[in-house]
C-alpha cells in the first residue's frame, strides 16, 4: 500500500479546504468551485418552460433564487376572482352585455414567471385552454354574486418593443390605446403581467377612468396608484427577503457551510448572529431552487407593504470580506432597480459582502457578458439572465477566465 509522507498529507488537507472555500485555487484560474446563484429569471426553455437542470447542477454550489412562479400566477388570479365576487356586477359589466371582457398584457412569452401569471389569470377566469400563447384561449364563466357571467379575453399581446426589449411599457401604452378604441366599453378589466405595463396603460390615450387594473410586483412606483384606486391590485414577490436570501446563500457558502445548512441557516433558523429572514422560503431539491411565496396587495392592505421595509433585526456579521459579482439583465427594469438592488445595497455591508453590479440592456445577452470579466477576482457570482436559456454562456466564461 502506498504511504503518504507528512508533506503529502498537508497538501491534501489544503486542497480539501480550497474545494469548499470561496477563494479559488489560483493555479487553476477556473472558478469551477465558487458559488453561482441564478436569480429572478430561472434557467429554462423559453418555448416550453422546461427547467434547465444542467444549469443549476453546474457545481455543488449552484442554486436558483426567486419567487414561486406558479404560486404567483395563482395569487394574481385569485385576487382578480375575489375582486369580482365582492363587486357590484352592474358596475363591473360596463356595457351591461352579461360578459366580463378583459385585455391581457403579457410581459415575455418565454419567461417562466410571465407564463405562470398568464396561466393563473386564465384559470381563475375560466379562459384557460392549455396554453399561455396570446391567441390560444376559450370563453369561460365566472360568478359575481349569484349571477353567472361569460368571461372573454378580448385581446392579449406580448409587450415587445421595436428594439426587441420585453415587458415594454411603451408598447403596453400603445396597445391599450388601440384596445380602448377597438373594444370601448366591452373592456371591463385590464390585467398585466407586471406593474410597469399596468401603469403605462393608465397614461394611454382615452383610457377609461375607474377601469379596474391589476398588475404584479408591488413596485414603489405603483404605491400612489394603489392608494388612489387607479391600480386595483398587485402582487408582491417579497423582494426584500429575496435580496437578503441571495446574500445569505453567498455568505453561508463562503463561510464553509455545506448541504442543507446553506439554505436553512438564516432561513429556517437564525445564524450564529441571530439573523433570520422573516419570509418563508421553500426549497426544491430537484431544481436546487429557493422560492419565496407571493402576497396579494390592494387598497385595504397596501400600507403594510409600503415601500421597501428592510429587516431592521439583521445585525452585522464578522465573516471575512466576500467579493460578489452580480448581473442585472436590464438597467431599466423597475422591479429590480426600485426594489431588489436597493435591498442588496442595504444588506451587503451588514454581511460584509462587497458587491459589484453590471447592467445589461434587456435585449442582448452580450450586454452583460461583455462586462462579465476579471472573474477570478470575485468569490461568488449572482446571475440575472437576459434570456432564460443562456445560463451556459456564463458558466462557460467562468471556466475560461
Amino acid at each position: 500500500m502506498k504511504k503518504f509522507n507528512k508533506v503529502g498529507i498537508i497538501f491534501l488537507a489544503v486542497l480539501s479546504l480550497n474545494l469548499f472555500s470561496c477563494k479559488e485555487n489560483k493555479s487553476t484560474m477556473l472558478n469551477k468551485n465558487k458559488p453561482v446563484i441564478f436569480y429572478n429569471r430561472q434557467p429554462s426553455d423559453p418555448i416550453t418552460g422546461k427547467l434547465d437542470y444542467s444549469a443549476v447542477s453546474w457545481n455543488s454550489r449552484t442554486y436558483y433564487l426567486g419567487t414561486d412562479s406558479q404560486n404567483g400566477g395563482e395569487t394574481q388570479g385569485q385576487q382578480i376572482l375575489d375582486f369580482l365576487q365582492n363587486s357590484n356586477a352592474e358596475e363591473i359589466d360596463r356595457n351591461g352585455d352579461g360578459i366580463i371582457g378583459y385585455v391581457l398584457l403579457i410581459g415575455d412569452e418565454g419567461h417562466i414567471d410571465s407564463k405562470a401569471r398568464t396561466e393563473g389569470v386564465r384559470r381563475a377566469l375560466d379562459t384557460w385552454n392549455n396554453s399561455t400563447k396570446p391567441n390560444i384561449k376559450k370563453e369561460g364563466t365566472v360568478k359575481i354574486g349569484n349571477k353567472s357571467y361569460k368571461t372573454v379575453e378580448l385581446a392579449a399581446k406580448s409587450m415587445t418593443g421595436a428594439d426587441g426589449s420585453t415587458w415594454n411599457a411603451a408598447t403596453a401604452r400603445e396597445s391599450m390605446k388601440i384596445w380602448t378604441n377597438s373594444f370601448g366599453k366591452s373592456i371591463d378589466l385590464v390585467i398585466s403581467n407586471n406593474d410597469e405595463m399596468a401603469l403605462a396603460c393608465l397614461s394611454s390615450e382615452n383610457f377609461p377612468k375607474g377601469l379596474p387594473v391589476f398588475g404584479f410586483d408591488a413596485n414603489d412606483s405603483v404605491e400612489k396608484a394603489i392608494a388612489s384606486g387607479a391600480i386595483t391590485g398587485t402582487v408582491t414577490q417579497n423582494t426584500d427577503s429575496q435580496a437578503l436570501a441571495l446574500l445569505f446563500l453567498v455568505r453561508n457558502m463562503c463561510d464553509g457551510l455545506l448541504d442543507a445548512a446553506v439554505y436553512t441557516q438564516g432561513f429556517s433558523y437564525g445564524d450564529k448572529y441571530g439573523n433570520k429572514i422573516s419570509t418563508p422560503f421553500a426549497y426544491n431539491e430537484e431544481s436546487r431552487s429557493l422560492l419565496v411565496s407571493n402576497t396579494a396587495i390592494n387598497k385595504e392592505n397596501w400600507q403594510e407593504y409600503k415601500k421597501t421595509a428592510h429587516n431592521s433585526t439583521i445585525t452585522k456579521t464578522q465573516g471575512s470580506k466576500v467579493k460578489l459579482l452580480l448581473t442585472v439583465y436590464n438597467s431599466n427594469n423597475d422591479f429590480l432597480n426600485e426594489n431588489f438592488i436597493p435591498s442588496i445595497n442595504y444588506y451587503a455591508p451588514l454581511l460584509n459582502i462587497d458587491v459589484t453590479i453590471i447592467y445589461g440592456d434587456g435585449q442582448n445577452e452580450n450586454s452583460c457578458l461583455s462586462k462579465f470579466t476579471n472573474l477570478s477576482y470575485y468569490d461568488a457570482y449572482a446571475i440575472n439572465l437576459v434570456k432564460t436559456n443562456n445560463a451556459h454562456l456564463y458558466t462557460d466564461k467562468l471556466i475560461l477566465q
